[in-house]
């Protein structure tokens, strides 16, 4: 049987109290009764619940995240760049999907009344947010990754990315290499960033005496088929187009695929863009011109912002920008 913190106060001949504070190092003790407490504890080789310990010092050293789904492609580089971070300072992760709906969220609900964890990471699920912002009111602490500082009025500390000028980026890039007519492939309407990058995208291409047509825009999903779908749409329309930009890397992968079935060679008649630079960018054919979201940078500095507040250094409200970037391939440019 394992040793317990009993075992250890009845061969030390002291209270169980007092052992937890040897092992807690907090009250004032005589030096040799700790002395005494401490050869006990090496004897029978007592080792000390992690959780308990921490919890006596008022932390769990558990920080909770809550994300959608682990689906969403880019999900794994956010999740990556938060656990180097709360690894390196000795931190346990637990995370929270909300794949089972309302089912997720109470049981989730039920971690955050148990106190499981000392603050929470959040790239919000869709229809969570008056909840999530609840809790923060009431202190938990935490941290949004994304977009998502427009929808929390400011109120939750933030970690995102420019959204707008990393489309305003691509429409620069189209525009230098010659491409006027462009269509564009957009997320839901009802996302912040679906907002940010039509707006920065059709900005710039306004500014240089193009405007971009409100035909030439369709509405998407983020998935492969919406993309494909886009492009087929146009064609059967007649819509004239020498470029695409997608609001995702997905969308983009169908765009191609639907292009190519039509008898036109990317990039040669049609130059192709998404945003995100997920992994399988760099390796699609022809490898994808795309907007770099920076979503492991995202997730550790979002995990430092966290670990930082622990320390006691107050969580700002405000978004911290970790700036996109343009990554040009083969998608554009041959």
């Amino acid at each position: 049987m394992p040793i317990t913190i009993a075992d250890v106060a009845a061969r030390a001949k002291v209270s169980k109290t007092t052992v937890s504070r040897v092992l807690n190092g907090k009250g004032e003790l005589d030096e040799s009764t700790a002395a005494r407490v401490r050869a006990v504890i090496d004897e029978l080789g007592y080792v000390p619940s992690a959780r308990a310990v921490n919890l006596a010092r008022g932390r769990t050293r558990v920080v909770g995240m809550l994300v959608p789904s682990l689906t969403w492609p880019w999900m794994g580089e956010v999740l990556q760049g938060a656990v180097d971070v709360l690894e390196a300072e000795e931190y346990g992760l637990l995370l929270f999907t909300c794949n089972r709906g309302d089912d997720s969220m109470r049981q989730f609900g039920a971690q955050v009344a148990a106190k499981s964890f000392d603050g929470l990471l959040v790239i919000e699920p869709e229809g969570t947010l008056d909840y999530i912002t609840t809790l923060h009111s009431r202190g938990l602490p935490m941290v949004l990754i994304d977009d998502r500082d427009q929808l929390s009025g400011g109120q939750i500390p933030t970690i995102g990315t420019t959204n707008h000028s990393g489309a305003a980026d691509a429409a620069r890039h189209l525009l230098a290499i010659g491409r006027h007519k462009p269509l564009v492939i957009t997320g839901p309407a009802r996302f912040g960033c679906t907002v940010q990058r039509t707006d920065g995208f059709s900005s710039v291409y306004a500014e240089a005496g193009h405007p971009i047509s409100d035909a030439h825009v369709m509405t998407g999903d983020f998935t492969v088929a919406c993309g494909a779908d886009g492009v087929k749409q146009a064609i059967a329309l007649g819509l004239e187009f020498d470029a695409v930009f997608c609001h995702n890397d997905l969308s983009a992968f169908g765009v191609v695929q639907a292009i190519q079935d039509s008898g036109r060679r990317v990039p040669d008649d049609v130059a192709v863009v998404g945003f995100d630079d997920i992994p399988m960018a760099a390796h699609h054919q022809p490898p994808l011109s795309t907007v770099h979201q920076p979503m492991r940078e995202m997730g550790e500095a979002a995990a430092r912002t966290l670990l930082a507040h622990f320390d006691g250094t107050p969580v700002p409200n405000r978004q911290t920008i970790i700036p996109a970037t343009f990554t040009v391939r083969a998608s554009t440019q041959a």
